[in-house]
C-alpha cells in the first residue's frame, strides 16, 4: 500500500535510540514531522542524508516540525550510531515486527527487507503533505524537504 499525499499518515509506535517510545499522534496539533526512512545503520548514503539532517538540523526541526528518522535497525544499533556520529534527532527502529511501519507507509523492499528512501511530511492534522520514495542506491536531496517544510 502506497501513502499519498491527502492521505491520513499511519499512526505507529516504535523505539528511538534510547529505548524510548516514540508515538506519531503525539505531535498531533502541535508540530507537523517530517518523517526519514532510510534502509540501514552504518552505510555510506544512508551517513550522507542524516549527516546533511544533522547540519542543517534547525531548518528541519523547530516549534513547527520534528524529525523523526526510522530504519529497521535495533534501537541499540542506533544508539552507537548516533553516538558516534553526534545525530541529535529520534532514530526509530522498526525492528519488530520486522518493517511493519516502512511497510504501512509503501516503502518496504520486501526483497531486500529494509526501507527503501522514504520521506513523509506530516501536517499538525496527520495528514501527509508530502511524500517521496527514491530506491536505496540513490541519494535524496534535502533541499527538496525545506521546500516542502517551507510550503506548509
Amino acid at each position: 500500500m502506497t501513502v499519498d499525499v491527502g492521505d491520513p499518515a499511519p499512526d505507529f509506535v516504535l523505539r528511538d535510540q534510547n529505548n524510548q517510545e516514540v508515538r506519531l499522534t503525539s505531535f498531533r496539533t502541535l508540530r507537523s514531522v517530517l518523517l526519514v526512512f532510510y534502509p540501514l545503520a552504518f552505510t555510506g548514503t544512508c551517513q550522507g542524508e542524516l549527516a546533511a539532517l544533522q547540519s542543517g538540523l534547525d531548518a528541519f526541526q523547530n516549534e513547527q516540525v520534528q524529525v523523526l528518522t526510522v530504519s529497521v535497525d535495533s534501537p541499540y544499533a542506533h544508539k552507537v550510531w548516533a553516538d558516534r556520529e553526534g545525530y541529535t534527532f529520534p532514530m526509530l527502529a522498526d525492528f519488530w515486527p520486522h518493517g511493519a511501519v516502512a511497510d504501512a507507509y509503501g516503502v518496504l523492499n520486501h526483497a531486500k527487507g529494509y526501507a527503501d528512501r522514504g520521506t513523509f511530511l506530516v501536517d499538525p492534522d496527520g495528514i501527509i503533505a508530502f511524500t517521496e520514495h527514491i530506491s536505496a542506491g540513490h541519494a535524496r536531496d534535502v533541499s527538496v524537504w525545506r521546500a516542502a517544510i517551507k510550503a506548509l
